[in-house]
């Protein structure tokens, strides 16, 4: 422990970190086989669940993840190369479930230190508690946490060390870590306040220039949190000729072969703890040979739960149990949220927050993360309070205000370059935002400004000079007038209720709900069943 803590604070003062070495095998020229697992994005999701697969153009379910389930599997694949495996983690760990929201992220502590994690990085929502918890939890994991552009804004001083150097086997690897710099506008602006975010070419070919001159780094990975779209972009950046691979984070997605860009290659390990993905690299006289990759699935009846780390869990949620398992009503039709343009449980947030406001629109981001709840055919499956925290793990007072035909158009032109940019760098956060009370026709593959089609609310087309009722969540630190990044509605006001007390309001009312696709938002350039979105490659989410 005291050279963990020693090892944190040289980092901390240099801006680096290098982890205990092996040493060089005196046979350069030997073949080595070196591991590396990751996972990413698990957003706060302890035990095993349900998980959504696009199979034969269905939907089909399976039971997946929880984090002791994990650490059997990490223990399993090390067993297979004991002195060549290394495992991190890409970010969004302590926000995306009760015991993450309940807890604001305080459970996390001793769960990921009996997890063998050999570095970790921040991803955007682990900013959701504000900087000092976000520093508190993660210096408490004792496990190495890198970023190379995220600094104190008062001091300029890194938060974290900018990257980590292990040696295995006579190996050497070198890790660089980058969070995405929009997190002040993709998340509420109050939760990174005293937090600067640089952009990545800031100091990204100095990093570079010394892992692999000064450091001699055999094999180098960027590990970044910034979504698909952005890190294949990056791979197509000459500064990468040196970067061996892109260990990518944010979107979720399953890669399960490593998308060649040219200059380097991509993978990104789903979410939700429910895989892992496995990187194995044959490497010979410092060079990469030959690389294998699997997405391993967390199947709980292949990896049985390990008993220690599942007494932890069961321990560090004890507190938050009762309200988490509180049932709020049923649903009679699977709710989940993969899809690019509509899902049935945005639908069902919209249209419950529509029922208590009155207003002509209710609008809600697109967000990735919650894990889907499954119904058996016939049957009704209970919605909880925990599923509630998955859905909406910020759970804000409602805003409501007004807005012209005009802004709402202009806005929603924005909205869709967010996911459809063919810039990568113009693309941001989720998928299309989501709404209850209007009706979207939309051109994915078209410039900015000439993506809507058609705009229907009320059963009318909308009229620009009108002023139409909308509701959305506040988010701390923006401007009263600001709706879901909309700007200057008027007549502007913050509800006494939270979007919570919406959702459990609505549920007791209904009692039983059974959302639909309704096809309120439609790309006439897309088909029905789009779940990713990364021109130029050939890669399916499944």
């Amino acid at each position: 422990m005291q050279t963990i803590k020693y090892l944190g604070l040289v980092a901390l003062l240099f801006g680096t970190l290098s982890a205990c070495k092996d040493s060089k095998t005196p046979a350069q020229d030997t073949e080595q086989t070196i591991t590396i697992l990751q996972t990413a994005d698990i957003h706060g999701q302890l035990f095993p669940h349900d998980e959504l697969f696009w199979e034969n153009e269905h939907i089909t379910f399976r039971k997946l993840g929880g984090l002791a389930h994990v650490k059997t599997l990490f223990e399993d694949e090390r067993s297979k190369n004991p002195k060549g495996t290394l495992i991190l983690d890409g970010g969004d760990m302590i926000q995306g479930s009760a015991f993450a929201a309940l807890s604001e992220g305080k459970a996390f502590a001793p769960i990921i230190q009996e997890m063998g994690y050999d570095f970790l990085i921040p991803g955007n929502w682990e900013v959701v508690y504000g900087k000092k918890t976000m520093m508190d939890v993660l210096t408490q994991y004792d496990t190495p946490v890198i970023s190379a552009n995220m600094y104190h804004e008062a001091t300029g001083e890194s938060l974290f060390p900018q990257y980590f150097v292990k040696e295995l086997k006579g190996v050497k690897l070198g890790f660089i870590s980058y969070n995405d710099p929009e997190i002040p506008v993709r998340q509420n602006p109050s939760f990174s306040k005293g937090i600067r975010f640089d952009p990545i070419e800031e100091n990204l070919e100095a990093l570079i220039t010394e892992l692999k001159d000064n450091q001699k780094v055999d094999v180098l990975f960027l590990v970044t949190h910034i979504g698909i779209s952005k890190q294949y972009d990056l791979a197509n950046n000459p500064a990468l000729e040196r970067v061996d691979y892109v260990l990518g984070n944010d979107t979720h997605e399953r890669i399960r072969k490593p998308l060649q860009a040219k200059y380097t290659k991509v993978t990104e390990p789903g979410a939700f703890a429910s895989f892992v993905g496995k990187l194995t690299l044959t490497v010979k006289d410092g060079k990469v040979v030959n690389e294998d990759y699997d997405l391993l699935e967390v199947d709980p009846s292949t990896y049985a739960a390990d008993e220690k780390v599942a007494q932890i869990i069961e321990t560090a949620t004890a507190p938050y149990q009762e309200e988490a398992n509180q049932v709020l009503g049923y649903t009679g039709v699977p709710l989940y949220r993969y899809f690019v343009v509509e899902n049935p449980m945005d639908n069902f947030i919209t249209d419950a927050a529509r029922w208590k406001t009155g207003v002509d629109i209710s609008i809600s981001n697109g967000f990735r993360f919650s894990t889907p709840i499954s119904v058996e055919e016939g049957s009704k499956s209970p919605i909880t309070k925990a599923d509630l925290w998955s859905m909406l793990p910020v759970n804000e007072k409602v805003k409501i205000g007004k807005a012209s035909g005009k802004q709402i158009k202009d806005w929603l032109e924005k909205e869709l370059h967010n996911v459809f940019a063919q810039n990568p760098t113009e693309r941001f956060g989720g998928w299309l935002v989501r709404f209850s009370g209007m009706e979207l026709t939309f051109y994915a593959n078209k410039p900015m400004g000439e993506r809507v089609a058609s705009i229907i609310i009320g059963g009318k087309p909308i009229q620009d000079d009108k002023l139409y009722t909308m509701s959305a969540c506040r988010r701390e630190g923006e401007p009263l007038p600001t709706l879901c990044r909309m700007p200057n509605t008027v007549e502007t006001e913050v509800m006494d209720y939270t979007i919570h007390d919406v959702i459990e309001e609505y549920l007791k009312e209904k009692g039983t709900i059974a959302p639909t696709l309704d096809g309120r938002a439609k790309a006439l350039d897309l088909g029905p069943n789009v779940l990713s979105q990364l021109p130029g490659t050939d890669y399916q989410f499944h």
